[in-house]
């Protein structure tokens, strides 16, 4: 397949739309996947078409680049399921050490059905927005877990992927620093006006770093590197 395409895994967030820029700046060809999975956040959905839009309208050289958008569903996710998520349920840490805004398998199956529409639409490089410097434990954002599933998922379709993690190894702050890097001033804005990632849906309360509750773990971590990052520049 080309290697000049790219599939960027698109949910409407922050860190996925750094990473859509990211592959912007990077590739010839880039689409955008998004997964409804009975996430009851289900309001970072509807954000997508317009970041997307935004990011057109500010920047013509991406937009020359920007393709098709696709939406696959793997609401049965939401049924096997029960975490903070998927259900309306409080936020809280369970017995595994792990917060129960933990979803078992979504990283994985958002891979591999990402994939499984990259084999059909010719893109190999598969870019999704998983850290694990400065995120909540989930074992599925960890680069091992990625380029572990990446090698399966080639070997599985007997196709060369690459998984691509550009922010694996940085923290919000340097999320929020190659933001800038990346579009300037006007890129921020889109981030901050337009991106969703407050687990609880939140919509009407508007921060310095943008829209949410301000106090499930997505607010804090958007937060924090926010806070960090306007101080570094001063």
């Amino acid at each position: 397949m080309p290697e000049d395409k790219a599939l960027v895994l698109f949910s409407g967030g922050q860190d996925s739309t750094v990473c859509l820029a990211w592959a912007l700046t990077r590739y010839a060809n880039v689409e955008t996947v998004g997964f409804d999975y009975g996430q009851s956040h289900v309001v970072e959905l509807e954000c997508r078409a317009k970041v997307r839009d935004q990011m057109a309208d500010a920047f013509p050289e991406w937009k020359a680049k920007l393709g098709p958008d696709h939406m696959l569903s793997l609401r049965e996710l939401s049924v096997i399921s029960e975490t903070a998520l998927t259900r309306d349920v409080a936020i809280e840490m369970d017995e595994s050490g792990l917060p129960n805004t933990f979803v078992p398998g979504r990283n994985l199956l958002f891979f591999v059905y990402a994939a499984a529409l990259g084999y059909r639409r010719g893109a190999s490089t598969l870019v999704g927005g998983m850290c694990e410097t400065d995120y909540s434990g989930y074992p599925d954002c960890r680069n091992d877990t990625i380029q572990t599933l990446a090698q399966s998922v080639s070997l599985g379709m007997a196709r060369n992927f690459a998984f691509e993690t550009p922010l694996m190894y940085i923290d919000k702050a340097a999320t929020w620093a190659m933001a800038e890097e990346l579009g300037g001033a006007r890129f921020v804005d889109i981030i901050v006006e337009d991106t969703h990632s407050c687990y609880r849906g939140d919509r009407t309360h508007r921060h310095d770093w943008g829209y949410g509750c301000g106090t499930c773990p997505a607010c804090e971590l958007r937060a924090k590197g926010y806070a960090a990052w306007r101080a570094a520049k001063v």
